[in-house]
């Protein structure tokens, strides 16, 4: 076991936290201790004997863990990473890109026998070894460099080396640092990444109390599959927008990353990207560009629920139930026709959901599945966004993808299910006996229920992903001083800004209106037997809360007197239930806990009696 593990590996790996190519490294060999997931990859500590260093996986490298190839207690030869700082938990952070599995798993924890020294095997310093692979290089009629003089280098140095020297793709892909778009994170300091531009917002404009401002953002992809979103402002914004092209490959280095706001974040990336005028952008040419990695992050259409009209779009697959003729629908924001046409799709959770494919999706994909439709095909769809609609609906965005019969397992896994038994399977939609008025999904407001206390006193709750609550309390206390509201278009509820001249500007709806509308957004201070916490609450749920709307209220706010305040006052110490998100978020690099209200609902009090007695029950059994 002595031999399997490299001595001092991890020492190699922190004297040496960015090395340029595999072939820069010497034989690193650690063992696997304490592996488990976190959400789609996998982490664990990479041991020497003597130092432990925490690791994750890349995504690409998940199947070595779920095949068993790679596992818990074994030895694997890591043969490319990337070690981050993390400054505010004064630790270090292993990326693995590349590894092998040595060896399963072994009897035991390795612990280096401390007189290792004297049985001959001695690890020289970094730097002497680098030196050593010099020498032994001239003979071959190669030089390398000591590996204390390589540089990281920027997306401008890599571009001007294509043009300058011709070389063979394969051969300069090894003097250069790509670094995947998942080993990235806030702390980290030169990177140079290599992405395709696989959406590309429009140039916006904003004001605030700065002055006025543009803004645009895209969305890129590695080759791995991995996605972020950057954003450009004013100067930057004006500098890439031309240089930004749907479908074109670039290499990006100096920008900033910070931690993305998952009330408004659009990919599957913890953190987003900024890019300023002095970032580095430039198109990747002289080599084969590449198609980045399809990845799926499939919700069941039974879970679908909690995300009815939120921001966060979702992956869905089933199986084609039936498939409309197309159809043409005026815009309200425009007053133009498209196409749109619908699909209906069932999974193992016998579930069906309606699916509105629009424009080229509709004509194009659309009219594929009709021709189909009899074979029941299987269609993968990534990035639709949730809606109301009979209480549960999906809708196909422009930056959607529909893959028709994809040979993935849980397209196959489906297809057995659909033969087997789901064809002749009683199905019901997802969104039958659901009240569309709600909106809320399939929520009751009787599952899940819990003590404010079970919330509060559990800090790490949502950290992978929100997790959903009912909890019923009373409203204790609405500071009148906050922002209880914003600006709304008339026409899509999206936030608007004062257009120059008169009227207001809707990014959403592209045009100007006079008039807008106001819709709440505001925090609420809740309180039960077990204590007290802080709600957020958006429109739908704060008019039942308040009692009016925002712009009604607004008007009592603009009144002389104190019909503001007893409004909100009479709001107070009235009871109700609450369906509930809980989620983290991090501001000034602390972790925070976020509630947020889903739905809000009177209490009926036969309901609420007869769920109780039944509470008291269970309690009786389970003594």
């Amino acid at each position: 076991m002595a031999k399997a593990v490299t001595p001092d590996a991890i020492s190699v790996i922190l004297a040496n936290p960015c090395p340029d190519s595999s072939s820069d490294l010497p034989e690193i060999i650690v063992q696997v201790l304490d592996l488990k997931p976190t959400g789609t990859k996998y982490m664990f500590m990479a041991n020497d004997g003597k130092m432990k260093v925490r690791a994750l996986l890349q995504s690409a490298l998940s199947s070595e863990v779920t095949s068993g190839n790679m596992q818990n207690l074994g030895l694997i030869r890591i043969l490319d990473y990337t070690l981050n700082d993390i400054p505010t938990k004064n630790e270090k952070f292993l990326i693995v890109s590349k590894c092998e599995v040595v060896s399963p798993a072994l009897e035991a924890e390795y612990k280096a026998d401390l007189k290792t020294e004297e049985s001959g095997i001695v690890l020289k310093p970094k730097q002497e070894m680098a030196v050593e692979r010099d020498v032994k290089s001239e003979v071959s009629g190669f030089v390398l460099k000591p590996k204390q003089e390589v540089m990281a280098k920027s997306a401008a140095q890599i571009v001007h080396e294509q043009h300058g020297n011709m070389a063979p793709s394969a051969r300069m892909a090894m003097t250069r640092r790509i670094h995947p778009l998942v080993s990235l994170n806030p702390y980290q300091g030169n990177w140079t990444i290599k992405v395709r531009v696989t959406s590309k917002g429009s140039m916006r404009t904003y004001r605030n109390a700065r002055g006025e401002g543009c803004v645009f953002n895209v969305e890129l992809t590695d080759e791995d599959g991995t996605q972020i979103q950057a954003t450009m402002f004013n100067d930057a914004a004006r500098k890439f927008f031309d240089k930004f092209q749907i479908g074109k490959v670039y290499y990006i280095s100096k920008g900033t990353l910070k931690v993305a706001n998952k009330q408004f974040k659009i990919v599957q990336n913890d953190y987003e990207m900024t890019l300023n005028e002095n970032s580095e952008v430039e198109e990747a040419s002289n080599e084969p560009t590449f198609i980045p990695e399809m990845k799926f992050n499939f919700v069941p259409i039974d879970e679908l629920g909690p995300y009815v009209n939120g921001r966060e779009l979702v992956d869905v697959i089933g199986v084609v139930k039936s498939v409309s003729p197309t159809m043409s629908i005026r815009r309200k924001s425009n007053n133009e026709t498209c196409p749109k046409r619908d699909i209906t799709i069932a999974d193992e959770t016998k579930k069906t959901v309606v699916v509105s494919l629009w424009n080229d999706l509709a004509t194009n994909v659309g009219q594929e599945l009709l021709d189909m439709a009899d074979k029941s095909p299987v269609v993968a769809i990534k990035s639709v966004r949730v809606g109301d609609f009979q209480g549960v609906s999906l809708s196909a965005l422009s930056k959607s993808i529909v893959v028709v019969n994809p040979d993935t397992p849980e397209a196959k896994k489906l297809r057995s299910w659909y033969e087997s038994e789901g064809k002749d399977t009683s199905l019901a939609a997802v969104g039958s006996g659901m009240s569309p008025s709600t909106k809320t999904g399939a929520w009751s407001m009787y599952s899940d229920r819990v003590s404010l206390a079970h919330i509060t006193s559990n800090p790490s709750l949502g950290e992978d992903k929100p997790v959903y609550f009912s909890i019923k309390a009373y409203i204790s206390y609405i500071r009148p001083d906050q922002t209880m509201w914003y600006r709304a278009c008339k026409t899509c509820n999206k936030k608007v800004t004062e257009a120059v001249g008169s009227g207001y500007w809707c990014e959403g709806c592209q045009k100007n209106e006079e008039d807008c509308s106001l819709r709440y957004i505001m925090v609420v201070k809740v309180s039960d037997a077990s204590g007290e916490a802080y709600l957020s609450v958006f429109n739908e749920q704060a008019e039942q809360i308040i009692g009016c709307s925002a712009d009604e209220l607004n008007e009592l706010k603009s009144q002389e007197g104190d019909r503001y305040q007893m409004k909100l006052k009479e709001a107070t110490w009235a009871p109700h239930l609450f369906k509930v998100s809980v989620t983290q978020h991090e501001y000034n690099n602390d972790k925070r806990q976020r509630i947020t209200t889903r739905a809000v609902a009177p209490i009926d009090y036969a309901t609420e009696s007869k769920y109780l007695v039944e509470e008291i029950s269970k309690m009786k059994i389970s003594k």
